[in-house]
């Protein structure tokens, strides 16, 4: 059977653009060269998901920096991060005896410690979780400036006011809302981030230290809330949205000690939907602040404000859905009860989008509803037929029956569903044959024009995919170890289905 898709290589940018979010990994064995470091798979990757890959042209800067300041030299690494606060921030997270120092030229911060393999892991880790990272497209600039590159690449931008432009658009999708109310972010990771921070510091004064995370949630979501709570205690974990007597019952022994609780709507990646209006009820009533992530399905196609106290959303899904920048987003629920206090912590704490990313993306963002038709329209029918294909075990979506409910009170049409679809395969050993016969643009990111799939838990959670222990703590959870994650795009569907029978018949 012939496919309209054709594999891509290793290390290929998705798009083949400089900016690029994703990138490809076309086999099993790319995906561990990947994870474990193998060098012949790393220098083949240009690019990657930006908080994780460090862009190249970020490389570079900071290879040309380290020559010619005399502070910095051979013996010592640096990371080029997107603010003096943020800089600030990181030297303050390594600690004093990491003799972390910041640096700043020509606007460009940055933060350089001795090198040593653990504080470059934890200066690392900790970016990547803050979403700290400068843009690739900043030093694009600062290299075209410094003559390191000859010109800045030519692409559509927003000629006018960028920021009212994409809060123009953000308002239709989130009625009530005013300007005052919509913060966007570096990415989507750092709204997460300063909606956490700003609650943790209101509540904290109320003697309130302790969050709540509902359900499996994006690994830098679980990483943020286990490391900077107050200590073990203050982090509480309920794995099942749909338990809720489990929750009242959580509720009732902690609510008066609960500062927030950390939900996606619906969840990554098993794409289920607490009763969100029941859960708001319950936060109001003992007095916690609600975050939710409605990123995999989006903005657009969820009513979700109004039963939140804060909105945290990537806008790299689905809004810069080219596929070439990232941002986020912090929405403040305009009727919730601490709306005034949260307004002034959040615009403390978060990382603004950089000017030529915020063009880029109010370029994109009046594509949005279009967009979404048409990924919707193709999820219905690739979820009925991998429903239908005998080498297909589970598959999870939005309409799936045992949240369908909770989602469709939520969702502002009969088919807004979003593009995700997880699945795994009945037969034991066949993730690795059937990913590397797929003829599908293969790699991280989703919500963008091109369909993308990836081995979820390979990507996001390789330590407990490769181990005994991990793998029984995810299959505890409800997380088949082999599943894949679909994120459907704008190609013919009949294309879609077509590529996705070819290699799931080889394992049937």
């Amino acid at each position: 059977m012939s496919s309209a898709f054709s594999h891509l290589p290793l290390g290929q940018r998705i798009p083949d653009r400089p900016h690029a979010v994703s990138c490809s990994l076309p086999t099993m064995r790319d995906v561990r060269g990947y994870e474990e470091k193998d060098p012949v798979t790393l220098s083949q990757l240009t690019s990657g998901y930006p908080r994780f890959v460090v862009h190249p042209w970020l490389r570079l800067l900071a290879a040309h920096l380290g020559v010619v300041d005399p502070a910095i030299g051979p013996d010592r690494t640096l990371w080029l991060v997107s603010s003096a606060r943020m800089a600030r921030d990181l030297t303050t997270h390594l600690g004093a005896a990491a003799d972390a120092r910041t640096c700043a030229a020509d606007g460009i911060h940055g933060v350089h410690h001795r090198q040593e393999p653990d504080l470059s892991r934890a200066a690392k880790l900790y970016l990547q979780h803050v979403g700290g990272f400068l843009s690739s497209r900043a030093a694009e600039e600062q290299l075209v400036r410094l003559g390191q590159l000859p010109a800045v690449q030519a692409e559509k931008l927003f000629s006018g006011d960028a920021l009212s432009e994409v809060r123009r658009h953000l308002r239709a999708a989130l009625p009530s809302t005013t300007d005052a109310d919509l913060f966007p972010a570096a990415c989507g990771m750092n709204a997460v981030w300063a909606a956490f921070r700003a609650v943790s510091d209101l509540q904290a004064a109320r003697g309130r230290t302790a969050w709540l995370q509902l359900g499996w949630l994006y690994l830098d979501t679980i990483a943020l809330l286990r490391k900077f709570t107050g200590g073990p205690a203050d982090y509480l974990s309920l794995p099942d949205v749909l338990d809720r007597g489990g929750l009242e019952r959580l509720f009732a022994t902690h609510g008066s000690r609960l500062a927030g609780v950390m939900i996606e709507v619906p969840t990554n990646p098993l794409i289920q939907t607490p009763d969100l209006p029941a859960l708001a009820d319950l936060c109001r009533r003992h007095g916690v602040r609600l975050v939710a992530d409605p990123s995999l399905a989006s903005v657009f196609s969820l009513g979700v404000l109004p039963h939140a106290d804060l909105i945290v959303t990537s806008l790299t899904k689905y809004t810069a859905s080219e596929g070439d920048l990232i941002a986020g987003l912090v929405a403040v629920n305009p009727a919730g009860l601490d709306a005034a206090a949260l307004r002034p912590r959040l615009a403390a704490t978060l990382e603004p989008v950089h000017p030529r990313d915020l063009a880029r993306l109010a370029a994109q963002i009046g594509q949005t509803p279009n967009l979404l038709r048409q990924i919707e329209a193709n999820t219905g029918e690739v979820a009925a037929f991998l429903r239908g294909h005998p080498a297909v075990r589970d598959v999870f979506w939005a309409l799936r029956e045992d949240s369908a409910a909770n989602y469709r009170r939520l969702a502002r049409g009969a088919t807004t569903t979003g593009g995700m679809i997880t699945f795994t395969l009945r037969r034991a050993g066949a993730l690795e044959p059937f990913y590397d016969a797929l003829r599908l643009p293969k790699g991280p990111s989703f919500g963008m024009h091109n369909t993308l799939i990836c081995p979820f838990l390979y990507l996001a959670h390789y330590d407990l995919v490769t181990t005994p222990a991990g793998r029984a703590e995810l299959l505890a959870n409800g997380l088949d170890p082999d599943l894949l994650r679909l994120c459907c795009g704008t190609e013919p569907v009949a294309d879609l289905i077509d590529s996705l029978r070819e290699a799931l018949d080889r394992v049937a």
